[in-house]
């Protein structure tokens, strides 16, 4: 492959809007390794809860926010919650290898009686699978199908096979489970993380959208700011679609999951209803799982890897989110930078088109803030403006402009630490942390040196500044045209 410039970071012209969340791991939890993956462009770090022990959570968090404050760069934190991942038990030979036609059983219990015989975490699968449902090994390499079931037992033959591993995951994906989306580790974890003010908590395997709202209690019962993730892989979660989306403040397609709950080959149309209506509602939306696995291994992604990214972009993804890739992977900062790169180049795709802004799809709903902003966007336009700078301590005018999918740069300035961090999320929004004076005409000459001497902006060209009613009481949004002197 031919040799590339990364694209600029800082300049706010040919910043990639699609923001890049990296995993957490031994491959990057060093200071000067976080150093390096925030110069390269990741905009929020993701805290895996499967995996570590608090005080190793509490030292990496004071790590990436000493990382962030050395670059002078505003990143969030994603804790994930780990959620009702079901695995396998200890298995008698390990590993098994499945052959298509062979018959195996699940057992009751934590111990198998010979190498046939298979054992799992979910104590009451015995009672809950029924007669010819599936059962899915290892996220894929394996499928079964129960032809027989007793008390303690459950007779299995195998339909796909492969080789397995002890504490693998298993899927039911026809089988509506009793277990709940929040364990008493989870709960015990959305604890710590709302104490420890991170910006994003997701929930893993969400079936229901009161899931939601029972991990949005305990977060404000700690006076939490996080905003919820909604993590989309069962079967169930694509049932009651709109609710959960309209539960939770940001989506995921987690696409490991998921394309072992439903069939393979329909997981890509399903992101893209997910998407769509992620737009449609205003929430922004990470597509996960395998961008760029090969990575892990290789400084080169493989070509169709590139497609997932690029056309996830096009979809319209606000974030794509790096795994392995960065946690254990042997070339992390490689994988982030390949990232932005093919995001620069997807985007550029996405400028051409940018003259057909999106709006909701209908008027039901619209506020003030929304007609607002639309009319922002068109006197950018109209007057060729090189930079929009939204100053509040209120994210919702940002969101809805970060949903309007438009290239004029916007910036976010606030005194707000937390709603800046949680811009890091936000396609094509600037996160910028300063003062902000009380008074208009100060507001407005903030915005203007920002603008000459952060944003590369030059004499004469024009930026229009919105600002909302914390500074003008008894007017809802103030708009502002002003020239860099």
């Amino acid at each position: 492959m031919a040799s590339h410039q990364d694209p600029p970071i800082r300049n706010v012209a040919t910043v990639p809007r699609t923001k890049l969340i990296a995993t957490i791991g031994p491959a990057c939890r060093e200071p000067a390794m976080l150093r390096k993956l925030i110069s390269c462009g990741v905009d929020v770090f993701r805290l895996n809860m499967a995996h570590g022990k608090a005080e190793v959570h509490d030292a990496t968090v004071h790590d990436i926010r000493a990382a962030s404050a050395a670059e002078d760069r505003p990143v969030a934190i994603l804790v994930d919650l780990a959620g009702p991942k079901i695995r396998l038990g200890q298995l008698v030979e390990d590993p098994l290898t499945l052959e298509a036609g062979q018959t195996v059983a699940f057992v009751r219990g934590n111990q198998p009686g010979g190498p046939r015989e298979l054992t799992c975490t979910y104590a009451t699968m015995v009672d809950e699978v029924a007669i010819g449902n599936a059962i899915v090994l290892a996220d894929g390499v394996a499928r079964l199908e129960v032809f027989a079931r007793s008390p303690d037992r459950l007779e299995c033959r195998v339909v796909d096979g492969g080789t397995i591993r002890s504490r693998q995951g298993v899927n039911m994906p026809a089988t509506r489970l009793s277990v709940a989306a929040l364990s008493d580790l989870d709960r015990s974890n959305a604890v710590w993380a709302a104490r420890a003010g991170v910006e994003f908590i997701s929930l893993s395997f969400v079936r229901r959208a009161a899931e939601m709202e029972d991990l949005r209690r305990i977060v404000q019962g700690e006076k939490g700011t996080a905003l919820l993730v909604a993590k989309i892989e069962k079967r169930e979660a694509l049932d009651n679609l709109d609710e959960i989306v309209s539960a939770a403040d940001c989506v995921m397609v987690a696409r490991g999951d998921l394309g072992v709950e439903i069939d393979i080959e329909k997981t890509p149309l399903a992101q893209k209803r997910i998407i769509r209506l992620c737009s449609q509602l205003g929430r922004p939306v990470i597509v996960a799982t395998q961008m760029l696995e090969s990575m892990h291994h290789s400084r080169q992604p493989t070509r169709a890897e590139v497609s997932d990214v690029a056309n996830a972009i096009l979809d319209g993804a606000d974030a794509c989110m790096l795994s392995g890739e960065t946690a254990i992977g042997d070339y992390p900062v490689d994988a982030v930078k390949m990232m932005k790169r093919i995001m620069y180049e997807t985007e550029q795709n996405l400028r051409n088109r940018s003259s057909r802004m999106q709006t909701r799809e209908s008027d039901s709903g619209w506020g003030l803030a929304d007609s607002v902003m639309l009319g922002v966007a068109q006197i950018a336009r109209r007057l060729d403006a090189k930079l929009v700078v939204i100053l509040s301590s209120d994210p919702r005018a940002a969101l809805i402009k970060s949903k309007q999918r438009d290239f004029v740069p916007t910036a976010f300035l606030s005194d707000n630490p937390v709603s800046v961090r949680q811009m890091c999320l936000y396609w094509g929004i600037i996160p910028v942390e300063s003062e902000l004076p009380r008074d208009i005409m100060r507001l407005s000459a903030l915005s203007l040196d920002w603008a000459r001497n952060k944003a590369g902006l030059t004499s004469g060209d024009r930026i229009v500044m919105v600002l909302d009613n914390e500074f003008l009481p008894g007017v809802h949004d103030t708009v502002m045209v002003g020239e860099v002197p």
